[in-house]
């Protein structure tokens, strides 16, 4: 009786509301076939996947391509290269995007801080593939702009930047805070115009410096939003993106620009182990779902501030 009830006052509230399901429809739809139907496939990462015999008939192996991924010589560079690079990045993007705001923020000029905001908004536009090989032109040891200043200054022989494992990372993550610095400040703007204007006001009743309002308004005004990007960024620490590290990567810097994402590539589509590569991806998948439950947990326990 009672579940009938349930029922014809859901169809009441369907009826009623029908714009808004139509509304909701496509994107369930989308999440349906593009997010939830093709998890189905991860059981290839537990199978020996043939293309023959396909999905349901390939035989069940268990845990076999996740033992012998860890046990793997590769594990543990790839695992070291892919949390170096990410930790770096997370390490300089969010403070270069939080210093990026404040001092818009700071502008009272509104022509000045537009065009600002411009400048730094737009290479956030720029295609990957354009990026890398505008720093391939620039970093050129042979015809780029840094080695025409070294030809400048007597050295005809210029460091081959691209071809230095050592300077991978500082490349990846500089060209990567050059474009995305500006998109990550707005954000930041964001919430700062959010924050109570009478504690401005209070602040400055109290004789606060300028660098005082910062820390003790603008900076706690933002914490909320600079601890939800931070935990969504440790969620994807095993995820650095694919498309550069994959483009910028040459036989002199493979040591420290293979990655798991580019393994993966390599590993699925070049080697066609298809079921190799899916264990590694759904191994990044988990380990990624493990990080930012304990992050979010962390930041619950330490502040008010958390994602779930």
């Amino acid at each position: 009786m009672v579940s009938m009830r349930m029922g014809i006052a859901m169809k009441r509230s369907i009826v009623r509301h029908w714009p808004l399901y139509v509304i909701i429809s496509l994107p369930t739809a989308f999440l349906i076939a593009f997010s939830y139907w093709p998890m189905l496939g991860v059981q290839i990462a537990f199978r020996e996947y043939s293309p023959v015999l396909g999905v349901w008939k390939s035989p069940w192996i268990g845990l076999h391509q996740f033992q012998s991924f860890i046990s793997s010589p590769y594990f543990w560079p790839l695992v070291k290269n892919t949390l170096s690079l990410s930790v770096y990045y997370i390490a300089v993007s969010i403070p270069c995007a939080v210093i990026l705001a404040i001092a818009l923020n700071e502008v009272r000029s509104v022509r000045f801080k537009k065009v600002v905001q411009m400048f730094t908004y737009a290479p956030y536009f720029i295609s990957t593939v354009i990026l890398v090989g505008m720093i391939q032109i620039i970093l050129s040891p042979t015809s780029g702009p840094l080695a025409l200043v070294f030809h400048q200054f007597g050295i005809s022989n210029p460091p081959n930047l691209l071809g230095s494992a050592s300077g991978f990372s500082s490349i990846y993550v500089w060209s990567g805070i050059w474009q995305e610095t500006g998109y990550g400040a707005v954000i930041y703007l964001a919430a700062l115009a959010g924050v109570n204007p009478e504690l401005y006001e209070a602040a400055k009743i109290d004789g606060a410096s300028r660098l005082q309002k910062i820390r003790f308004v603008d900076l706690p005004g933002i914490s909320p939003a600079i601890i939800i990007l931070l935990i969504l960024s440790v969620g994807g620490l095993l995820s650095v993106g694919f498309e550069k590290t994959f483009l910028l990567q040459n036989n002199l810097n493979l040591s420290k620009s293979e990655i798991i994402s580019t393994y993966v590539y390599k590993t699925g589509l070049v080697n066609a182990d298809f079921s190799f590569a899916s264990a590694i991806g759904l191994f990044n998948s988990v380990v990624g779902l493990i990080l930012i439950s304990i992050v979010n947990y962390t930041a619950r326990k330490v502040s008010d501030s958390s994602l779930f």
